[in-house]
């Protein structure tokens, strides 16, 4: 993956109202961290953050220009949005070193097609690996072309580019074939739905229970007339 060079500001202003204020701005609020050295707070435009990432993903490698002169390498390590305004809210950036590995989490994707009437689970869409900081795959793959029904595929079975180490337990289920279920089994799962009364049936009703009443109104008449006889 190459890398993505982008600018950044130093923050002074912390905190919620501090954080408001930069996101206003049009950047997005970042710290960087690690190697032992202190955390640097730092603001990124949040446009060309976010056009790397969309094309990178989320482990997409950053050579920052800071305007204080600083230049380093980062990787995203955690990144908090915002759902609904589909923004970004913060972002915690790793320094790293050319040569240098890191462990990370890289998204899995599925190829191929499996057996007729299966239906694929992916158990777990990203897998631990270790690689160069500098070349950090952005996918993964893992094959189910032709699996029948009650195969797995297994972290072993992901293919690894050159220099990409398996950080994960190889056990670990990526992705789960199963038979699909019949229409009949569809069925029976459904729950049973009233079907709602027509107005015919509504005005029949109606007319029954007014039916049901009138002999105890007759009775009250008949009732009255011996009274007063």
């Amino acid at each position: 993956m190459s890398e993505v060079k982008i600018s950044a500001e130093p923050r002074t202003e912390f905190g919620k109202g501090g954080a408001r204020r930069t996101r206003r701005a049009g950047k997005v609020p970042a710290v960087l961290y690690g190697h032992g050295e202190k955390p640097k707070h730092i603001a990124l435009p949040a446009r060309e953050f976010a056009a790397a990432i969309r094309k990178g993903g989320a482990n997409q490698l950053f050579a920052i220009e800071v305007s204080d002169g600083t230049q380093v390498l980062a990787l995203p390590k955690a990144i908090q949005r915002d759902p609904i305004r589909d923004s970004f809210e913060h972002v915690d950036l790793l320094l790293v070193r050319r040569g240098e590995k890191v462990t990370v989490e890289v998204p899995v994707q599925l190829t191929g097609e499996a057996a007729r009437d299966t239906l694929i689970v992916h158990d777990h869409d990203t897998l631990s690996v270790t690689a160069d900081a500098t070349k950090v795959p952005d996918h993964l793959e893992a094959s189910i072309e032709g699996l029948e029904a009650g195969s797995q595929v297994t972290a072993a079975d992901v293919e690894l580019p050159s220099g990409v180490e398996l950080a994960a337990d190889a056990e670990q289920t990526v992705a789960s074939v199963t038979a699909a279920p019949t229409a009949e089994q569809l069925e029976a799962t459904l729950p049973e739905v009233e079907t709602p009364a027509t107005e015919a049936e509504e005005a029949e009703g109606a007319e029954a229970a007014e039916g049901a009443e009138a002999p105890a109104a007759e009775g009250e008449e008949s009732t009255e007339a011996k009274t007063e006889a």
